[in-house]
């Protein structure tokens, strides 16, 4: 799975495909051109509403599918930050995904160069783990829309600071982490008080689902994986209720969106700031 690359495109197209889109022909924009490298582990967790907000910024998006090559060994020092994406399984599920503990090592090493880093759900948790936090079961799931307060640091959070009081994200997640030492907690919920974090000035962990829309939503509501988890729930959890919560609560959830992953965007214009991070 990868993202439109200039350099993929064979030279012999008539006219050149240079000339047709000066802007790539810039030795200067090819080379600041940003690479991002993501983080993937199921079809159905995928970058969302970032993704377009990516492109508009001229991102080069690759993705690691561990998902369909669970033996990929991707270099993080070949790109210029790092999103891991969510999962159903368990961030010491090593023995069934035994790159999971690969990519722990991979989010150390780009937190080491200084490189952005965003963990959503599982990725957040893989992000905390990598900080030497520990991960384990909630007590109590949380899926569909729940209410997530900022903390009283999030007022002078870069991509927190219009965060609302009791703002409906959308969750789909029963694990949650510690928090690590050295960061920051920038959100909570009544069940699940370590919903994000900040490491540092460029490192975030979002337990909840920003990136999600209205098609995600419906594709999450309808994978087995999904349907199955909602089955065991007792059906303590009505599907008809989250499409209904949809219509009420995600036009607020995509503006946040914008808001908040335009910021993370930001953090590409600083220099990077190496991380010596403990030895565990």
């Amino acid at each position: 799975m990868s993202d439109f690359d200039v350099a993929s495109f064979p030279s012999t197209l008539s006219p050149p495909i240079f000339a047709m889109f000066p802007a790539f022909s810039t030795p200067h924009l090819r080379m600041t051109m940003r690479r991002l490298l993501v983080f993937q582990h199921v079809s159905f967790e995928i970058l969302g509403t970032l993704h377009p907000l990516l492109k508009q910024r001229g991102f080069r998006i690759r993705y690691a599918n561990f998902g369909r090559h669970p033996h990929a060994k991707p270099e993080v020092d070949r790109y210029n930050g790092l999103v891991v994406l969510g999962g159903p399984m368990n961030v010491d599920d090593c023995e069934r995904h035994p790159h999971l503990a690969l990519e722990v090592e991979l989010i150390r090493q780009a937190i080491e160069q200084g490189l952005p880093v965003l963990g959503i759900c599982l990725g957040a948790q893989l992000v905390a783990k990598a900080l030497g936090a520990p991960v384990s079961a909630n007590g109590a799931k949380e899926i569909g829309w729940h209410e997530v307060s900022p903390t009283p640091a999030a007022k002078d959070d870069p991509l927190f600071k219009d965060f609302g009081e009791g703002e409906r994200i959308f969750q789909w997640h029963s694990d949650t982490f510690e928090l690590p030492a050295g960061a920051v907690s920038l959100a909570a919920s009544r069940t699940c008080p370590r919903q994000a974090f900040r490491y540092g000035a460029n490192v975030y962990g979002f337990q909840f689902h920003l990136e999600v829309d209205e098609f995600l939503i419906e594709r999450w509501l309808t994978v087995p994986e999904h349907c199955a988890e909602l089955t065991e729930g007792g059906g303590k959890i009505d599907p008809g209720v989250i499409r209904h919560e949809t219509t009420l609560y995600l036009q607020r959830s995509q503006s946040l969106s914008e808001q908040v992953f335009g910021r993370f965007i930001d953090l590409f214009n600083l220099p990077p700031k190496r991380a010596a991070l403990r030895s565990r």
